[in-house]
């Protein structure tokens, strides 16, 4: 479990007390002392284009569609994200019992389907170790998937997304089969491709109980003409052999993800290898990733950590160092509610509450990333228009 993903968990408590909103001249003194350094670190490399030019950069990515307005990884999530302009739509995919790949963020459905309402399939909650970790819930690899299909959708953390709640109930779990054929339609209406961002997720685990991801995802890629080095689809995992699998069965472009520092990817503690997310952004570790994939993911705190307050302190050479091998950088994630914001661009005292997401946008976009994964698309592509304008 990613350390986002175990924030995630925290925030759905909906007692938690509100953060301190941080509007003073002290936070206002440390974005301003950040910015001009990471101008000047995003100077100091070379910058990869989008994908060749094809994608505009700062590249925004709808974060499991846009999750901020919709429950995530549903069809509709997918296309209001490309209706509001996202340049590129994320899927996560796991594996059914019957062999299916499905679009969920995680195995366990517990949180993102009504699957507690079915008392047909109460006996099936269980506990199960993943990724080193102890999981209660309802899992994909126990259901066919005409099981899942008669599940809905529901919002994943209703203490911080209420709004979302209303949608809850009408949207089934796509396969990643479907989402494909949507986006080749979707690709035809529009008259231009529609970019696809697919995670293979905890592959490791899924090898090792015989439902392994990469060969089913690749041959879903060709089947749908995506297999291609130019074509319009990134793959990414937290486990960097799941990508480098990949670079042996498609030449589709390969994203390595990042997980905080002081972690380790599953794979390679499965595997006995001591490296962890602080080896892997030296220059040695990024050599490493370059050898098999195009960029890499980290987490925004990986990018520009926070102080013990929360606020943004200043950038590391991260995004230097990953231009100068060739790799792009693409970011997590992005929202706008006041507890998922560092803490200079929160306002008022409601977790909940919209804060300062336009100061945080381009904050993040003055280190030189090349894109950012949002739950919240329409804000981060004004949040784009407007920082590019400030550039010309």
């Amino acid at each position: 479990m990613t350390q986002e993903h175990q924030q995630e968990h925290a925030l759905t408590d909906a007692t938690r007390p509100a953060r301190r909103a941080v509007l003073g001249a002290a936070a206002l003194t440390v974005a301003a002392l950040a910015v001009p350094a990471a101008a000047a670190a995003a100077q100091a490399a070379p910058r990869p284009a989008g994908h060749g030019g094809a994608l505009p950069v700062p590249t925004v990515v709808g974060h499991r569609g846009t999750a901020g307005y919709r429950p995530e990884h549903t069809l509709a999530s997918y296309r209001l994200a490309l209706d509001m302009g996202a340049d590129i739509v994320e899927q996560d995919v796991v594996p059914t019992r019957d062999g299916h790949l499905v679009c969920r963020h995680e195995n366990d459905i517990s949180a993102t389907t009504d699957v507690a309402d079915h008392p047909e399939f109460a006996a099936r909650r269980t506990t199960k170790s993943v990724d080193g970790t102890a999981v209660t819930g309802w899992f994909t690899e126990d259901f066919t998937l005409a099981e899942l299909k008669t599940l809905r959708a529901k919002e994943r953390i209703p203490a911080n997304r209420q709004h979302n709640t209303l949608y809850d109930g009408h949207f089934e779990v796509p396969t990643f089969e479907e989402v494909l054929a949507w986006a080749d339609e979707e690709g035809r209406r529009r008259g231009r491709p529609v970019w696809l961002y697919t995670e293979t997720k905890h592959p490791t685990y899924f090898r090792g109980i015989g439902l392994p991801l990469e060969e089913r995802l690749a041959a879903l890629l060709r089947r749908h003409g995506r297999h291609r080095a130019d074509s319009p689809l990134y793959l990414q995992s937290f486990e960097p052999t799941s990508m480098r699998r990949m670079a042996g069965l498609v030449g589709t472009p390969r994203v390595v993800l990042l997980d905080a520092a002081g972690t380790q990817p599953w794979d390679l503690k499965s595997a006995g290898d001591p490296r962890g997310v602080d080896d892997l952004v030296t220059p040695e570790g990024l050599r490493w990733i370059a050898s098999f994939a195009q960029g890499i993911g980290p987490t925004l705190d990986l990018v520009v950590p926070k102080d013990a307050a929360g606020r943004l302190g200043e950038p590391t050479t991260l995004v230097r160092d990953a231009h100068a091998r060739g790799l792009i950088l693409h970011p997590y994630t992005m929202r706008n509610e006041n507890t998922f914001l560092p803490a200079d661009f929160r306002r008022g005292t409601d977790p909940n509450a919209y804060g300062d997401a336009f100061g945080a946008f381009r904050a993040y976009f003055e280190t030189g990333i090349d894109g950012v994964f949002t739950d919240n698309a329409d804000t981060a592509l004004l949040a784009r228009e407007e920082f590019l304008a400030r550039r010309r």
